[in-house]
């Protein structure tokens, strides 16, 4: 697919590459050859905001359809050309693990993130995290990411999800109906939007836990304005993770 020339000029004043560059139709091939690498498409976004703003609106975008086709045709299907958010922030939610660093969320955990090699999303994993009244909704939500022996902690799982037309969404009404408090300083880690707590909301049915296989008074995630979640549990020993499997 070779993409319409774009016109409009988004260059700084300072920018080094305003006497000529390749064209977005070269860039596009070039890409495409290297498989959309991500490392690859960052570096880019870093040299001027004509590259920035080309990532942002095609190369992110080809990415996230190469990494996870059906999940984007699904997140696409409702008619909208774009995703909540935008592709930059949902290439970075496929392929990275936030951990907690800051201190702001989940109390004083501290695990930086890091990137993952590969993250299976599942849309039927994504209804054990939502309210039976809310379960027409669609959530594509990832295994969790392990990180094991955190002493006290244990065994620590990050997991992270998307919403569909989360705008449109019963969770985000329900939040809003419910008067749902924004985190007053923490931000998505992918988009920088303000997050709903919700654990806070008693918006966290048992159904989650026995399907991250954790205990259950552990599992706390957040929601963005722009539908990402973020979360995390403290995983049950192996055994025990299995039984509750079993009895789900």
């Amino acid at each position: 697919m070779i993409i319409t020339k774009q016109y409009r000029c988004v260059h700084s004043s300072s920018c080094q590459c305003t006497k000529g560059h390749l064209s977005e139709d070269v860039i596009f091939l070039v890409f495409q050859q290297l498989n959309w690498n991500p490392k690859l498409i960052a570096a880019l976004s870093c040299v001027c905001k004509w590259f920035d703003d080309l990532a942002k609106r095609v190369l992110w975008k080809e990415f996230c359809k190469t990494r996870a086709r059906k999940m984007m045709l699904d997140l696409q299907s409702c008619g909208s050309h774009s995703v909540d958010g935008n592709w930059r922030a949902l290439g970075k939610l496929l392929i990275y693990c936030s951990g907690c660093s800051g201190g702001r969320l989940f109390n004083s955990i501290q695990i930086p993130g890091h990137f993952v090699y590969r993250t299976r999303f599942s849309r039927t994993s994504g209804k054990s995290f939502l309210l039976p009244q809310c379960r027409t909704d669609v959530l594509y939500v990832s295994d969790p990411c392990e990180h094991l022996d955190q002493g006290d902690d244990g065994d620590v799982g990050f997991f992270r999800g998307v919403f569909k037309s989360f705008m449109v969404s019963k969770v985000r009404r329900m939040l809003i109906d419910r008067g749902a408090q924004l985190h007053p300083t923490a931000v998505c880690p992918y988009c920088k939007a303000k997050l709903w707590n919700m654990l806070q909301a008693n918006m966290v049915p048992l159904t989650a836990s026995c399907k991250l296989g954790a205990y259950e008074d552990s599992v706390e995630y957040y929601v963005c304005l722009n539908g990402h979640m973020l979360g995390i549990c403290t995983l049950l020993p192996l055994s025990d993770s299995e039984e509750a499997s079993e009895s789900e």
